[in-house]
């Protein structure tokens, strides 16, 4: 079992010392349930055959277009060869710091750390979207539609107590991690979507 969002993590309900005190001790998805090809970048980032696309490195990439694009960044052949993310610490670690503070322009969406930093300003859809910077809106730039927008959920959740554990450990108080609704984007709509208008003509 693991949870996705700043690197693996491990732990479940009663591993020793409880989910939380596993921390970060997985560099790739365990039992990937596809290979997360997608063809439809077949001619920019064509999959490998035989090769599969899951979670890996220190922030984990998915899909052949993110190792891809990832890769050409790095100046490394990830899409050929996804295995150096769990094998190789510093270029994982590269990966994972390049994935945080690039934006994606062609999607809009603000890179992760000037989501998390408050450097990102909100639109006013952002807004009606519920879409404010801090700790929810990182997990909304990079997972968006697989986490975000579900409510009060327990992937969320967990993603939050992780959160929340390492600013204990690191003497950073929960207090300035701010609200709930800031913690967590269980009621924003994932980044691409805008709520619907309720003007009438």
């Amino acid at each position: 079992e693991f949870v996705f969002f700043f690197f693996l993590a491990g732990g479940y309900g009663v591993a020793t010392g409880g989910p939380l005190a596993w921390g970060l001790c997985y560099n790739k998805e365990l039992s990937p349930e596809k290979t997360y090809c997608d063809d439809y970048y077949k001619y920019d980032y064509p999959c490998t055959p035989g090769v599969s696309y899951h979670g890996r490195g220190a922030l984990p990439l998915y899909w052949n277009y993110n190792y891809g694009k990832t890769g050409e960044a790095l100046k490394v052949d990830l899409l050929n060869h996804p295995e150096y993310l769990e094998n190789n610490a510093t270029l994982a670690f590269q990966a994972a710091m390049w994935k945080w503070m690039t934006p994606d322009k062609k999607n809009k969406l603000p890179s992760a750390h000037d989501a998390f930093v408050g450097n990102w300003k909100p639109t006013k859809n952002d807004t009606l979207a519920k879409r404010a910077p801090g700790f929810g809106a990182t997990i909304n730039v990079l997972h968006g539609e697989q986490m975000c927008g579900k409510g009060d959920d327990e992937a969320m959740n967990n993603v939050v107590s992780h959160y929340l554990y390492y600013l204990d450990l690191m003497g950073v108080g929960r207090e300035d991690a701010g609200p709930h609704e800031v913690l967590t984007c269980g009621e924003q709509l994932p980044f691409g979507k805008n709520p619907v208008s309720t003007s009438s003509s």
